[in-house]
């Protein structure tokens, strides 16, 4: 009976999937308009809006729940957001934010450097995230990871590079495509991850209270 906001919503499915956890509401921010086109035809129950991160259009203390996955890589002022986030989620609330973990999404990157990605700005290690989230009012930072399970790992060792990394290259055009790879990507479900410890963890999940 919840309260939920999703920041970045992209096509909407996540925030259907909270609608139908049992969320009273879930408002779907998202900046792309086709996404939110889509999302509005595709999801009546929730309500999809077209709005810029970089300043919420959320009341104070409105917000029970504040999801933001794989969003914050992409962000230029994530200090802002987060300062944002805690301004919208009500004393108590919670906030759910998920990004690459830098040391395995990008080995040898450093702290600050610029991702491969192109569409990334920077991409985080679990100290950095916990930090972050703490610095803008959050409590009770916990880090956990996600990771591959056995259907994706034995992909992985099969074709001799990461999942990830096959999807940047064909993208780019900076490697060879590996065979099947739209395929097994169309048919990969939540069951094929598993939430444990953020050591080696391909993305973090981070959960804080507002206090």
């Amino acid at each position: 009976d919840a309260v939920v906001v999703e920041a970045g919503s992209g096509e909407g499915y996540g925030a259907q999937l909270l609608r139908e956890a049992g969320a009273r509401l879930v408002l779907a921010l998202e900046y792309d308009p086709g996404a939110v086109g889509h999302a509005g035809a595709s999801y009546p129950a929730v309500s999809s809006i077209r709005a810029n991160l970089a300043d919420l259009p959320v009341a104070a203390a409105s917000v029970d729940v504040l999801v933001c996955l794989q969003v914050v890589e992409h962000l230029w002022d994530l200090r802002g957001f987060l300062r944002d986030c805690a301004r919208v989620v009500r004393p108590g609330g919670a906030l759910v934010v998920t990004t690459p973990n830098r040391p395995v999404f990008s080995p040898g990157l450093g702290r600050g450097e610029k991702p491969t990605n192109p569409f990334h700005v920077e991409e985080l290690d679990a100290e950095q995230l916990h930090d972050l989230m703490a610095e803008a009012g959050f409590a009770d930072v916990v880090v956990h990871g996600l990771h591959h399970g056995p259907r994706i790992a034995q992909w992985e060792s099969d074709h001799g590079t990461g999942l990830v990394a096959a999807q940047v290259a064909a993208v780019l055009g900076t490697g060879a495509v590996p065979a099947g790879l739209d395929a097994f990507v169309a048919s990969v479900t939540a069951g094929d991850f598993v939430v444990a410890g953020h050591e080696g963890a391909q993305d973090l999940v981070a959960v804080a209270v507002r206090p």
